[in-house]
């Protein structure tokens, strides 16, 4: 049997990582092999859907560590178990169905474009068109498949790392038509680029370091004045912290009812996860608060213990409060305000980012511009900061990077 036929038949011949097969690029590898007695039309097709596919995925100088990687993040039998360090209860049957496959994939990655070309049973009739089909680098395997007698090993020790399937390869996720999606490029904030608020941004460190050490820690809401970096706390600290195992859920503050569904589908992973509800604030009519309550708890499903809870918002209480709301003709009146107030009281821990003052403004705008190594004077810097945020209505870290911003383009114009 020529190697290219060979391939195609291992390929099908997948078990624990046979998922890979239902992977666009993957998918269409294996027609392309699986045209090796087709007539000319359809081969030609096969490979050059098969080679614009590569280029859309920016691999075709390097199909083996493309094929390879999407094999590394397949979730299956075995990446879950060694994720869960449980991979030593694998019987031998699996453990030499893993081997074998991991074996394949190593090898059909390696398969060169003239070795497909060369044993193509019409090889003769594509004639000097077979010169002009664009080729690939089969480069080389990632790695973790460069060594295959320890390959089991190595690959168990990186689930145990970071995860298995998609919470291997992405961080940030967002919970959307009841499925938890990944987020590609999710936004890059260091804690080292926040500048001022140490003590608020300390507690909730501590906090989430105590939460990956697995010390009871407690769920956070960040709350406080616009623009003072609550939500970029949070994001923050996921890109501090990622290689430590933990991950981070935005859920949609209409889709509190859906917590016990998205708390199902991680309660079983590894990894460290802090659910996100970003902008959290209910007015006197909208009763969904008590979904949150039941989250948080009292509810049935119990938050499990990978699982934490950080909200942000602009009110202390969450819920909009009135004059009216306490000297209306509600009979028990006081019930009513200790049901609402009762929502924040649910978070352990609770942090304030306030709005600042001249001087703590004037503190961050120094800061920043001492880390762009912006030239220009103290006067002139304090002069324009104070006037930028008279335009923008109050002083805020927000405003001070917006200014910051808008300082720097000004300069490299000049």
């Amino acid at each position: 049997m020529n190697p290219t036929k060979e391939a195609a038949l291992l390929m099908s011949s997948l078990s624990i990582y046979h998922g890979i097969l239902d992977r666009t690029v993957v998918k269409a590898y294996y027609e392309l092999l699986c045209c090796v007695n087709k007539p000319i039309f359809e081969f030609a097709d096969a490979w050059g859907k098969f080679f614009s596919l590569l280029c859309d995925r920016e691999c075709a100088d390097n199909f083996s560590g493309y094929l390879t990687e999407t094999a590394l993040y397949d979730e299956n039998a075995f990446s879950r178990a060694a994720a869960a360090n449980k991979e030593k209860s694998l019987n031998t049957r699996v453990i030499n169905a893993i081997r074998r496959d991991l074996y394949v994939i190593r090898k059909v990655s390696l398969l060169s474009p003239e070795t497909i070309l060369s044993n193509y049973l019409y090889r003769d009739e594509l004639g000097t068109a077979a010169n002009d089909l664009p080729r690939w680098d089969t480069g080389t395997p990632v790695k973790e498949f460069l060594h295959e007698d320890e390959i089991i090993d190595t690959l168990a020790d990186f689930y145990r790392r970071n995860g298995c399937g998609m919470y291997a390869r992405y961080r940030a996720f967002i919970w959307r038509n009841k499925r938890i999606e990944p987020v590609p490029y999710p936004d890059p904030i260091k804690l080292s680029s926040l500048k001022s608020y140490d003590i608020q941004r300390g507690l909730v460190v501590d906090n989430t370091l105590a939460f990956l050490g697995g010390v009871q820690s407690n769920n956070c809401l960040l709350y406080g004045d616009r623009g003072t970096g609550k939500s970029s706390t949070v994001k923050a600290i996921l890109n501090e912290y990622y290689k430590n195992g933990l991950r981070m859920v935005e859920l949609p503050k209409d889709r509190l009812s859906e917590f016990p569904l998205l708390v199902e589908r991680i309660a079983a992973v590894p990894q460290k996860f802090i659910i996100f509800i970003d902008d959290l604030s209910f007015s006197g009519e909208d009763k969904s608060y008590a979904q949150l309550k039941a989250v948080l708890e009292g509810g049935l499903a119990v938050r499990p213990d990978n699982t934490l809870i950080y909200a942000t918002s602009n009110r202390r209480h969450i819920v909009k409060e009135t004059f009216e709301d306490r000297t209306g003709d509600d009979v028990h009146i006081n019930d009513t305000i200790q049901e609402t107030l009762s929502l924040s009281d649910r978070f352990g821990l609770s942090v304030n980012f306030s709005k600042p003052g001249k001087d703590q403004y004037l503190e961050i705008v120094f800061a920043l511009a001492r880390e762009k190594q912006l030239l220009i004077s103290i006067d002139e810097l304090t002069s324009g900061a104070e006037s930028f945020a008279i335009e923008r209505g109050g002083r805020s870290p927000r405003c001070a990077r917006q200014y910051i911003s808008a300082l720097e383009a000004k300069l490299s114009l000049s």
